[in-house]
């Protein structure tokens, strides 16, 4: 997926608005167990961790769960935040960690196909089906929030693994390394599912995109 058309699947509002000044103060507050300090770290973080955990666990109640266990987390933890990155940077590995748990106390992450939502192919090795055509320019889909929301319901179709690879990295920017020690599978069973995960969303939403442009978006 193109680093374009991923920065408007993200969700980036909710980002804390403060300097590093002002942050370490923050901190500061937050280890010296200052109530205000942390109502403001949830009033700031509250709604991007919700999309967050939206995302992967596709379940609002497991979404605000996960929000409220994050929180607790940080109250419980904030004495071990050394600075070394941001507040947010932190805030954000512990919510998918958090959604990750909730995946898999649901389901076997190890044991998922892909299977229906792949492209079929006759015995010549010729699409099935047909694939529509969009005149529309790709600088106009990917600028457009309709697309990006149906972009979104796509990959809320995929199978867990495969919806929790794609987003951890083309949508939040996880290495292949990364994915693979959160999801605790090897780096080269990532880059497959990833490229699985890709050409099942290019399927899902060939019929109402078109083909045309999809190539150059995923």
């Amino acid at each position: 997926m193109s680093q374009r058309f991923s920065k408007n699947l993200s969700d980036k509002d909710g980002v804390m608005k403060i300097g590093d000044s002002d942050e370490a103060d923050l901190v500061s507050r937050l280890v010296r167990g200052d109530e205000d300090a942390f109502a403001t770290t949830v009033k700031e973080n509250a709604g991007w961790m919700l999309n967050l955990a939206r995302r992967f666990t596709n379940c609002d109640a497991d979404a605000a769960d996960c929000v409220q266990e994050s929180f607790a987390i940080l109250f419980k933890k904030i004495g071990e935040f050394q600075g070394r990155s941001k507040l947010k940077t932190w805030l954000h590995r512990v919510v998918v960690n958090q959604a990750l748990m909730k995946i898999r106390k649901k389901t076997n992450l190890r044991e998922q196909s892909l299977d229906q939502y792949l492209p079929e192919f006759d015995r010549n090795g010729l699409r099935i089906g047909p694939v529509r055509i969009s005149d529309e320019s790709v600088e106009s889909l990917i600028s457009n929030k309709e697309i990006a929301m149906k972009v979104r319901l796509a990959i809320a179709e995929l199978p867990d693994i495969f919806r929790v690879i794609l987003i951890l990295r083309d949508l939040e920017g996880y290495s292949t390394a990364e994915t693979a020690e959160l999801l605790e599978i090897e780096e080269g069973a990532v880059r497959t599912r990833l490229h699985r995960a890709r050409h099942a969303l290019r399927k899902i939403l060939e019929p109402t995109l078109g083909a045309k442009y999809l190539g150059d978006i995923l």
